[in-house]
C-alpha cells in the first residue's frame, strides 16, 4: 500500500493489503466463529461481573427472560441469545469489547443459525440454565464463575460440531 503526501512524496505504509474485516467473516467456519466469541465474551463476562451497575443487571435479566421465550424459530432465537450475550459485552463497560461484538456478531448471525440446525436443539432446559448461570455469576460479582460458565456454554457449543 501507498500513501502519497503532497509536497512530500509516495511512502510505502504496509507491504500487504488486509483483508476487509467482512470478507475474513464471510470464509470463516462455524468453529472459527466460536473461538471469537470465546476471546470476546469470556473476557466481557469477567468485567462485567466486576463492573456491572444495577441497569445492567436489569437489561441482562430482561433479555435473559426474552431469550428463553424466543424459541419459536432459530432465527428467533439466534437473535435473542445475540441479545442476552450483548447486555453482557454491554455491562463490561469496555468500548473495544462492545465495538468488537457490535461488528462482529451481526456479520455471522448466519453461521450462528446454522451451527444451531447442526446442533438440532436450541433454548432446552440445560441451555437456558447455562445462561441462567452466567447472569448469575454477574449479579454476584463473582468474575471467576461468569468467565468460567461463559467458556464452558461456549467449549459445550464448539465441542457439539465435532
Amino acid at each position: 500500500m501507498l500513501t502519497t503526501r503532497q509536497g512530500s512524496g509516495v511512502f510505502v505504509t504496509a507491504l500487504d493489503v488486509r483483508e476487509d474485516w467482512d470478507t475474513v467473516l464471510r470464509r470463516t467456519d462455524i468453529v472459527t466463529v466460536l473461538e471469537a466469541r470465546i476471546a470476546i465474551e469470556t473476557e466481557a463476562a469477567a468485567l462485567a461481573a466486576a463492573r456491572r451497575t444495577p441497569a445492567d443487571l436489569r437489561a441482562i435479566r430482561r433479555t435473559l427472560a426474552a431469550r428463553a421465550q424466543r424459541r419459536g424459530s432459530i432465527e428467533e432465537h439466534v437473535d435473542a441469545d445475540t441479545a442476552f450475550h450483548r447486555s453482557v459485552v454491554a455491562a463490561s463497560h469496555n468500548p473495544i469489547l462492545i465495538e468488537l461484538f457490535d461488528g462482529f456478531t451481526p456479520r455471522v448471525r448466519q453461521a450462528m443459525i446454522e451451527m444451531l440446525r447442526l446442533h438440532g436443539e436450541w433454548g432446552s432446559g440445560p441451555d437456558h440454565d447455562a445462561h441462567a448461570l452466567l447472569a448469575d455469576a454477574i449479579a454476584d460479582r463473582d468474575d471467576r464463575a461468569a468467565t468460567a460458565s461463559s467458556r464452558a456454554h461456549l467449549l459445550f457449543l464448539k465441542e457439539a460440531l465435532a
